[in-house]
C-alpha cells in the first residue's frame, strides 16, 4: 500500500527554463511537504541526477537546447525510470500522444492549474513508489528481461495489477486513468510481449515460486 508518509520519501524534479514557473512550483510542491529540486535545462537535470533517486519529473515541453520530449527520450536511453508529468503551453495533440505512448504520466497545459497538477504529481509518485515495489522477484510474473525492459512504468504497472487479478475498472481507479487508457496499455502490452491476449502471457510465465 502507498501512503502519504512513502511519498515524502520522493523528489519532484521540476525542469522548466522560466525562471518565475520553476519558483511557483517549488512552493506550490514545498507547501504540500513534498521534496523538489528544480533545473533551467534539461542538460542541468542530467548532470545533477544521480542514478537510483525516486521521484518524478515535471518537465516543460519546450525548452532552449534539449527539449523536453528529447529529454525523455535520453532518459530511456539511460534508463532514467523515473514518471514523466509533461507542461506545455501550446496545445500540441499529436506531441501529448507520443509523449504519453513512450510513458509519460500526464501532459498539462499552461498556465498551470495546481488542482491538476498536483494530483497528476501524486499519482506519478505512487506509481514510482509502486514500481519499485513491483520490481521485487514476488511482486511481478516471471518474464523475459528483453521484453521487459522495453516496457514503459505505466506498462509495467498495468501488467502486475492484471497479474494480480485486477478487472480493466479496478486498475483504472487504483492508477487514477480510465478504462480506455487501461484498455489502450493492456493492447500495447500484447504487442510489445508477443502474445494475443495477456492471459495467454500468463499461462507461458509460470508465477515465481509456483
Amino acid at each position: 500500500m502507498t501512503t502519504r508518509k512513502n511519498l515524502m520519501n520522493e523528489t519532484v524534479f521540476v525542469v522548466d527554463d522560466d525562471e518565475a514557473v520553476r519558483d511557483a512550483l517549488t512552493m506550490l510542491f514545498k507547501a504540500s511537504g513534498l521534496a523538489v529540486e528544480s533545473f533551467a535545462s534539461a542538460a542541468a537535470f542530467l548532470h545533477s541526477y544521480r542514478r537510483g533517486q525516486s521521484g518524478c519529473l515535471v518537465l516543460d515541453l519546450r525548452m532552449p537546447g534539449m527539449s523536453g520530449l528529447a529529454l525523455q527520450e535520453e532518459m530511456a536511453r539511460r534508463q532514467i525510470g523515473i514518471p514523466i508529468v509533461f507542461l506545455s503551453g501550446h496545445a500540441d495533440v499529436p506531441v501529448a500522444v507520443r509523449a504519453l505512448k513512450q510513458g509519460a504520466v500526464d501532459f498539462i497545459e499552461k498556465p498551470i492549474d495546481s488542482q491538476r497538477l498536483l494530483p497528476a504529481v501524486q499519482e506519478a509518485l505512487k506509481l514510482e513508489a509502486r514500481k519499485r515495489l513491483a520490481e521485487t522477484p514476488t511482486s511481478q510474473p516471471a518474464i523475459d528481461d528483453a521484453r521487459f525492459a522495453d516496457l514503459t512504468q505505466r506498462e509495467r504497472e498495468v501488467l502486475t495489477l492484471v497479474w494480480e487479478g485486477r478487472t480493466n475498472k479496478a486498475i483504472a481507479e487504483e492508477m487514477g486513468i480510465s478504462v480506455k487508457t487501461v484498455e489502450f496499455h493492456r493492447a500495447r502490452l500484447c504487442e510489445k510481449l508477443q502474445v494475443a491476449s495477456l492471459a495467454d502471457f500468463f499461462r507461458q510465465n509460470a508465477r515465481p515460486g509456483a
